[in-house]
């Protein structure tokens, strides 16, 4: 059953049309993850419907009584304890408890309690509200609240954190609560996945897969779409598109209709030329022989091109979306390129890992996991040298040439302030013609080659450090969630890249489609020592005894 209706929705942001005309219908048990490039409207589809943005035209229907939650991107948290700030009613209950508190405050009046005529009225609705607050289960909200928390991963102690020590990925768990508490008909998920570890994302999966309602999710990643959602809807070049399926079903049924419709296309052009080039062979003759039913003939088959095209006959041909053109060639190094021997590390009594050992040969790929917090970042940057650590030895091979991604952009950390044409042109010799051409690459538009980095948006400065990362040609590649801030098809221009990398690569990730396409050894950090798998991070979950997460 149908409970949100878009009917022909056109909405137009600072003079550049986001989407014209389009259409859609959310059910009351669908499961449906949007996805796109960056930039084609998606959260101003959310936006939209939930009345924060006003659409140009068209319209949006919901069925009566139909509630939705909202998730945005970036969460902002009410100061105070974290239980304080998930500690949310479902609005019946909260209506009750309004009810209740009327009821205490009228049987408080003198007036009331010396009438026995109005006592008795007044009691008569505590009464009533009493069994309905009992029937919502208001005694045992408060249980339900820290329920919830518990099963997104907060700990009891976690409960009194303030708000304002949290992570950005805790805040988006926090708010979650909050809108699984309130139990909207359809939650409305903006990348709901943005910061989370690995434990943290199956735990979300777990609970949407349980939500009672509808829940529609915007998200970059592909595993969790195709544990959760049962529809993809594609939104790009201003159109939506469903598939049923999750993710690599619809990932195959796209790539098969892009097929169909090309062979589609190539065959009607075929007829199309052979009926120009009959209108134009009864034109011909019509000149030379004045003939009539050459005149007829050559109208009749030019009024059949009219009607084609003016029925939407006409097959497009198959649009290739722009990506990146990221090219890592990477070149033979030492047999040894990354050798680390009895590693310890820790800040002031925090001891963060003891006595790691890990040896990275020349083709290998290596993907690091483990709890946010764990040490990882830190592992790479002993690695690059830019911390000592307590103890133990770390060994780069004589001929390995070092190439990072950091996961906050530290890279251009000096450059905010300049442009990205200066900054390529800083790496490497080249006209400022040759830099913005080159930035064209990575899809930077001239204005966004020539502002400041400091300016530039998350997946901007993502592709910028791709583009950087290019011109250094390392063979021993330190990726720091290299997925964030990316689309989907900029991951795939980053996972052809690295198909075709001759070196070694070490990759810090949370994306675990991408860990199961890119990598061949799984290494775990946790409570301070490595655990290794062979395989991608399907092999790891099943060599825990955990094939479904």
């Amino acid at each position: 059953m149908h409970i949100i209706q878009i009917d022909r929705l056109t909405i137009n942001h600072a003079g550049r049309e986001i989407f014209r005309d389009l259409s859609w219908a959310i059910g009351d048990r669908d499961r449906v993850g949007l996805v796109g490039p960056n930039g084609v409207g998606k959260s101003s589809l959310f936006r939209a419907i939930m009345g924060l943005v006003t659409p140009d035209s068209g319209a949006i229907t919901r069925m009566r009584g139909v509630r939705v939650g909202y998730l945005p991107q970036e969460v902002v948290l009410p100061p105070g304890a974290l239980l304080d700030a998930a500690f949310s009613m479902p609005p019946e209950l909260a209506e009750v408890e309004t009810q209740l508190a009327r009821v205490e405050a009228e049987l408080g009046k003198p007036e009331v309690y010396g009438d026995p005529d109005r006592l008795a009225r007044w009691l008569a609705r505590q009464e009533k509200a009493l069994a309905e607050y009992d029937h919502l289960g208001g005694a045992r909200h408060a249980g339900r609240v820290q329920d919830t928390l518990a099963r997104l991963g907060f700990a009891p102690d976690d409960l009194t954190l303030d708000t304002s020590v949290l992570s950005g990925g805790q805040k988006k768990l926090v708010a979650l609560a909050r809108l699984i508490l309130e139990q909207p008909h359809v939650l409305l998920l903006d990348e709901p996945d943005n910061h989370l570890d690995l434990a943290a994302k199956a735990r979300l999966e777990s609970l949407v897969r349980d939500y009672p309602g509808a829940v529609v999710i915007i998200s970059h990643d592909r595993y969790l779409l195709d544990e959760v959602v049962t529809h993809i809807a594609e939104m790009d070049g201003g159109k939506l598109t469903v598939y049923t399926g999750n993710y690599s079903a619809y990932a195959t049924e796209r790539e098969l209709r892009r097929l169909r419709q090309q062979q589609s296309y190539v065959a009607q052009q075929k007829e199309i030329a052979r009926i120009e080039e009959a209108i134009a062979r009864f034109e011909h003759w019509a000149r030379i022989v004045v003939n009539e039913r050459h005149i007829k003939q050559a109208r009749s088959r030019r009024k059949m091109l009219e009607r084609m095209e003016a029925n939407g006959e006409i097959i497009e041909k198959v649009r290739e979306a722009r990506t990146m053109d990221l090219q890592l060639n990477g070149w033979r190094g030492s047999t040894k390129m990354l050798e680390i021997t009895d590693l310890s590390m820790g800040f002031d009594r925090d001891l963060l890992f003891l006595g790691l050992g890990l040896l990275v040969r020349h083709g290998e790929r290596v993907g690091l996991i483990g709890p946010n917090g764990a040490g990882k970042s830190v592992l790479f940057r002993l690695i690059l040298g830019e911390l000592e650590p307590l103890d133990g030895r770390i060994k780069i091979g004589p001929s390995a040439r070092i190439g990072y991604y950091a996961q906050e952009h530290q890279t251009l950390a000096a450059w905010l302030d300049r442009t990205p044409v200066e900054r390529v042109r800083d790496m490497r010799p080249m006209t400022e013609g040759e830099a913005v051409a080159f930035l064209g690459k990575f899809l930077f538009s001239y204005d966004h080659c020539r502002q400041p980095i400091g300016t530039l948006s998350g997946g901007e400065r993502s592709r910028l450090q791709f583009a950087t990362l290019m011109l250094s040609q390392p063979n021993l590649l330190l990726l720091d969630e290299p997925t964030n801030n990316l689309d989907i098809p900029s991951v795939e221009a980053l996972e052809g890249a690295l198909d075709g990398f001759e070196g070694a690569m070490l990759v810090i990730s949370h994306d675990r489609y991408f860990l199961d396409k890119m990598v061949d050894r799984i290494v775990e950090l946790d409570q301070g020592a490595f655990t290794e798998v062979m395989g991608g991070y399907t092999d790891y979950l099943a060599g825990r005894g955990n094939p479904h997460p």
